[in-house]
């Protein structure tokens, strides 16, 4: 059985313990059960894969022991979507969260000239790359970008 998968941007390559925030001690000790001793993997989203032990198993600070550190390769293709928000932002979430799963590096929210939704929650659409992060295993974190008009943005890229 796999590791439970953990998400930990302040985490860095030399370190070797870990307070975890609040809401992952709580769903690592509470709704897990996990005890002091059992292992889980963090990673920071950056391509890095920590395997940790439980030190101290509490529901609101739970500390680790990074016992082990791996790079994941990025993959061998970077792949950019550009894509404008559409009206009903569920739709636009899905979209995050498949296009995260299947592994691309970035997404770019577009504003074009029919957009109706200009204005983008950007923390609930991080929080939704991160949790599709996790869902797929992945160690390597989708940068979202801020949204940006049409023409500038393919004056940029070359086209």
């Amino acid at each position: 059985m796999a590791l439970p998968f953990f998400y930990e941007a302040a985490l860095e390559l030399s370190a070797s313990t870990l307070m975890l925030d609040e809401p992952t001690s709580k769903h690592v000790v509470q709704v897990l059960r996990m005890a002091a001793g059992e292992l889980l993997q963090l990673t920071d989203g950056r391509g890095n894969l920590f395997t940790a032990q439980i030190a101290d198993a509490n529901r609101k600070r739970c500390q680790v022991t990074i016992t082990g550190v791996s790079a994941v390769p990025p993959p061998l293709h970077r792949v950019t979507i550009a894509v404008s928000p559409v009206k009903n932002t569920a739709r636009f979430e899905w979209l995050l969260e498949k296009t995260t799963e299947m592994g691309i590096q970035q997404l770019v929210p577009l504003i074009c000239e029919r957009t109706e939704k200009q204005h983008l929650r950007m923390d609930r659409l991080q929080g939704i790359l991160i949790s599709a992060m996790l869902q797929s295993q992945q160690c390597w974190l989708p940068q979202l970008t801020e949204p940006v008009k049409f023409a500038p943005f393919v004056a940029a890229a070359g086209a």
